[in-house]
């Protein structure tokens, strides 16, 4: 009996032990030539389409600006309800504009739901590696490093991206934090990175609420030196009801394509407040250049107007629209009057912060309810 196993044993080895063999240098080879740069996407396993992000295809239509373009649109925040707003926005842009959209959300790991409370884990970032560009719509995140490289890759090679209310202040990371990524964050004081990511990238952090939250309003004023921008072509009547931000960090090289005027009220008919506080008005929307070290370069805009609530006004809808079209070298294309419908079961929340921790636990979201129709 033993020599019938030594025997199998010996046919084991010499059979089977030069295949095995080779399966440490396969490894080698392959850690070395990503390293050296011959392979430039490795091969995941992470899927296309999961139930925790939604997958909405463009229309099948060559004449649209948007078609073979996709868009990545992440959401993320506890107050503004950008889960509600973004699938309304991709809706649009997929239906009539032509861009396949993705959009992602703060999900829940133990319950596999939206979350916007749960600050650690927005799956799906590896479809940034398909995108043509980018809306962020997030608040103080706190992502884990296996989730951050995905969005510092994005940035790193340059591609364009929009920026929507709290994404001046995206990310947020105590002085005890585990990662590599603290100077992202937003109230980081050391260096190059003072302001983190916000101040850096996007040219603003968090400041202060200029205007007085929810009790003065926000009224679009085109700045009359972008008059001509295609971004803001057939935008009128811009207003929210969320307040003007304060901006004072915006760099020179920052082009402002609209200030926010502080209404003194919550309705559209209401007068500018006198005042201080409108002279001069703080940007509202503007566009700049942006580059990580050993990067390549990119552009940014951003709107601090943007709850879900704010996206009711056409205006605002329709100066997203045209400013994805910019992110993708369309502006050529950016018709003289956008089609902007708002799907006619969009009836967002109100703003504002949820004081029952478990309030989206106990609501059972899954991505697919947040899609009007």
């Amino acid at each position: 009996m033993k020599s019938y196993s030594y025997c199998f044993l010996l046919w084991i080895v010499s059979t089977l032990g030069p295949v095995f063999g080779q399966l440490p240098e396969i490894k080698r080879a392959t850690r070395s030539a990503t390293a050296a740069g011959a392979i430039n996407e490795p091969v995941s396993s992470e899927p296309e389409n999961s139930d925790l992000w939604l997958t909405l295809p463009g229309k099948n239509d060559a004449n649209l600006a948007g078609h073979g373009k996709r868009i990545v649109l992440i959401s993320g925040d506890e107050e503004y309800r950008s889960e509600e707003a973004l699938p309304m926005l991709a809706k649009i842009l997929a239906e009539h504009h032509g861009f396949t959209c993705n959009v992602l959300f703060s999900i829940n790991p133990t319950t596999g739901t939206v979350d916007p409370n749960w600050l650690t884990n927005i799956p799906g970032l590896h479809l940034l590696d398909k995108a043509d560009a980018m809306i962020l719509f997030i608040r103080m995140r706190s992502l884990p490093d296996s989730q951050m490289v995905q969005l510092e890759k994005f940035f790193q090679a340059g591609k364009p991206f929009m920026a929507i209310r709290t994404s001046t202040h995206p990310f947020a990371y105590g002085p005890k934090a585990k990662t590599s990524f603290k100077h992202w964050s937003f109230d980081h004081k050391e260096g190059d990175w003072v302001g983190g990511f916000g101040q850096k990238i996007i040219g603003e952090t968090w400041v202060s609420h200029h205007g007085i939250h929810n009790g003065q309003a926000t009224r679009g004023i085109i700045s009359e030196s972008s008059q001509d921008s295609p971004i803001l072509r057939g935008v009128a009547d811009v207003f929210g009801p969320t307040d003007v931000y304060g901006v004072v960090h915006l760099p020179e090289s920052a082009k402002i394509l609209m200030r926010g005027q502080v209404v003194d009220g919550m309705k559209p008919s209401d007068p500018p407040l006198a005042g201080p506080k409108n002279e001069p008005m703080m940007p509202l929307v503007w566009t700049k250049e942006y580059q990580f070290e050993g990067g390549e370069k990119g552009k940014v805009l951003c709107t601090t107007m943007g709850s879900a609530v704010d996206f009711e006004n056409e205006g605002l809808r329709r100066l997203v629209i045209n400013a994805s079209y910019w992110m993708v070298g369309k502006e050529i294309n950016i018709p003289e009057k956008a089609d902007v419908p708002l799907p006619p079961t969009y009836k967002p929340s109100y703003f504002g912060f949820k004081k029952d921790a478990d309030h989206f636990i106990k609501r059972n979201i899954k991505p697919f309810d947040l899609l009007p129709k």
